[in-house]
This record gives structure tokens, sequence and C-alpha cells, in this order.
């Protein structure tokens, strides 16, 4: 899962996150397939220069934001000039696209996606960067895709922050993405079904795995209604009826900036009767994510 991929004949050892409070940026280590983080940096942000969003511009002082960005190279150092880069999923679209049949034709399949988005995208298709992967084979037939949809002009807008700090961004993802990326890269990876809460100071992502595959997903920003709780619930019952869930096997909470994620975890284990499992390094494991999935494919 990935929105951006380019071509990379070695992958990156260094990630760089952005998000509306902060440029977060982190090298790892690798012994053989163990990783380690060997540094780990975090430039805070004002206010107003990041506003991550689906539909408009993101970034409204590009000076400020590539400054963070080279602060945050020059504290984490070595001479990094190419990055894995990690945003905030609120500046795509994730869309869950089921096809009973699927051209043999990589260039055809990729017209019928970017057909079948063009329906629900907020903006012209023409103005559009379209990522899609395989997803979950139903039972009944077809094949399913995780289609990730996103404003070319506002990856560009990251893209140029990093240019502007000297940094190549060759991947782009979205921080759920990158955390899970990190989950199935672990070992073991997980079996059965498997719940992300993902919850951050301007938006929650909650997303189902079932055997290792994206069959649900969701974006709530912090100033919709409802609480985190009840959203956490209406998933479930979704999960329940519509996906034929017969429990999770395992529930994951990614939150290390938010205040309070303990009674959070509290919260989430009384409404769905199951222990929270907390993330691995909560503040690092979108960074640690991208990266791992890199390594892995490459």
């Amino acid at each position: 899962m990935s929105l951006l991929n380019f071509m990379q004949p070695v992958p990156p050892e260094v990630a760089i996150e952005i998000d509306a409070t902060h440029v977060a940026a982190a090298r790892l280590a690798w012994s053989s397939s163990t990783s380690t983080v060997a540094a780990h940096v975090v430039e805070p942000l004002a206010p107003g220069v990041v506003t991550p969003a689906l539909a408009a511009a993101n970034i409204s002082d590009m000076p400020a934001l590539a400054r963070a960005i080279a602060q945050a190279l020059a504290r984490l150092g070595g001479r990094v000039t190419r990055a894995a880069l990690v945003i905030p999923d609120t500046a795509a679209k994730v869309s869950l696209i089921r096809f009973d049949k699927v051209p043999p034709n990589t260039a055809d399949l990729a017209e019928l996606v970017r057909w079948q988005v063009r329906k629900s995208a907020p903006f012209p298709i023409d103005q559009a960067v379209i990522s899609f992967t395989p997803g979950i084979q139903p039972a009944d037939g077809g094949q399913e895709f995780v289609v990730t949809t996103a404003r070319t002009d506002v990856i560009e807008q990251y893209e140029q922050a990093c240019v502007q700090a000297g940094l190549h961004a060759g991947l782009v993802d979205i921080a759920t993405f990158s955390i899970l990326n990190g989950v199935l890269t672990a070992q073991p990876a997980p079996a059965g079904d498997c719940l992300l809460v993902h919850a951050t100071p301007s938006y929650t992502s909650l997303a189902v795995l079932r055997d290792g595959e994206l069959i649900y997903f969701r974006n709530r920003e912090e100033d919709s209604e409802g609480t985190l709780a009840d959203v956490v619930h209406q998933t479930a019952m979704y999960y329940e009826d519509r996906l034929h869930g017969a429990g999770f096997s395992r529930v994951l909470l990614a939150g290390g900036a938010v205040q309070g994620v303990e009674a959070i975890r509290r919260s989430l284990e009384q409404r769905l009767d199951v222990r929270i499992e907390p993330v691995s390094q909560p503040d690092l494991a979108s960074l640690v994510g991208i990266l791992s999935r890199e390594r892995k494919v490459a």
C-alpha cells in the first residue's frame, strides 16, 4: 500500500513524516532482517503551516516547512538526499473497489480504476494522482483493490517542501498505511481479523485487516461529531453486519501523540471487550513502517 513509489534500486534508510503539528525524521540501522532506530528527531510546526485537507492546499508557509525539514535532517546527522515521506491520512482518500472481472492489461485496469473513483472524487479526476494495489479476493469471486486518490498539486506541495530542504522524496505514503505496513512486516504477521485504531490530534483512522489484507478503512477528522468510542463502535457494528466478522483476533492502538491515550485505550477495551495492544514505538510507528516495508520489497 503506497501512494507514490518511483523506482528505487536501494531502499531509503531515512523517513520523514509531515503532520499538522510537527515534522519527524528517523533513520533505521539494519542487521540482517532486524532493524533498530539509529536516530529520531521531531521539529514542531507553528499552527497553520500545514493544514491537511483532501481538496485544498495543505501548506500555507512553504519556507517554514522546508526549514523544519532541514533542521530535522541536520539533527538526524549524516548526509541525507533521499528519503521516504509520510503525509497525513486526510491529504488523500482511500477506497476499496471491487471488480467482478479484472482486465489482464495493466493499462486497462488503471483506466477502469480511474473511471470508478471519479464518481466519488471531490475534485476533477484529471487533477488526481491514483495508486492501487490488489486487496482481498471475495469468496463469491472477483477482486478488490485498495485505491488511494490525492490531488496532484497537494502531493507536489509536500514534495516541493522536501526539495527546498535539499531532499528527494522518492516514496510517498499516508501515515496509517505506513503503520499497517509495519504491522504486516512484523514477525509474526497478524492472522485472522485485526483492527488498527490510529489516533492523532487532528484525525483518527480505523483499518480492518483480514489475514493481512485490508477490508475496511475509515477516516474521521477530529472536529467531526461523535466521540472516538462512538466511531469505533460503529466500525465494530459494520464489521459484524457487513463484513461477516466473527471477532477481532487483535486490536492495535497507535496514538502516542494524543493526550489521554491511556484513557482512550481503557475506553476501547470496555467498548470492544478485548485487550487493546499499543503499537510498538507509537511516535515512530509510521516512520519505521514505511522503511520496513521498503526493505522487505526491495
